[in-house]
């Protein structure tokens, strides 16, 4: 049997229909919108200075957390402390318990937010900008590794870049 173009286009059509509609809906849509909601809490807990709201947004172990200063600002702090690092490991019990005993207003923006996720995994990339006492303080592009576990999404892996404001 011979198909013209039409029956044949007619025929893929009528089988890829009859296979999207045994396919679940879009798992990754809810995941992107899951994981904004984890974004806007991540925002909320900074400016209600809750602690513990953090910890409860990162796996319990086997994390990473980086801090990179850009070159400018390696520069400002290297004129303070020769020894400083450009690259400074660091983790979200310090960030934690940085909100809870600071005594200043605290803020963080997040501005061009970009998800990606097939539902099970995922990256989260953002600009930010960090406010202190109204003022801001630094800014930079924060990245984010994020897994699902049965409660919810998590946070593995935090790693971004720090232009310092007061420098400049």
């Amino acid at each position: 049997m011979k198909l013209t173009p039409s029956a044949l286009v007619f025929s893929i059509s009528l089988a890829v229909s009859l296979h999207a509609a045994g396919v679940p809906v879009d798992t990754r849509a809810s995941a992107r919108a899951e994981l904004q909601q984890l974004v806007e809490s991540f925002k909320h807990a900074i400016l209600m200075k809750d602690g513990d709201a953090i910890r409860g947004m990162f796996l319990p172990s086997g994390g990473s957390w980086f801090r990179v200063l850009d070159r400018m600002s390696l520069i400002a702090v290297r004129a303070k402390d020769p020894e400083s690092r450009q690259i400074n490991p660091g983790s979200y019990e310090e960030f934690a318990k940085f909100l809870g005993t600071s005594p200043a207003a605290l803020q963080e923006t997040f501005d061009n937010v970009r998800i990606e996720t097939d539902g099970t995994v995922g990256t989260v990339w953002f600009d930010y900008r960090f406010i202190k006492d109204g003022k801001q303080s630094n800014h930079g592009v924060e990245t984010w590794q994020v897994v699902r576990e049965s409660d919810g999404w998590k946070i593995s892996a935090m790693l971004y870049s720090v232009t310092l404001d007061d420098i400049r």
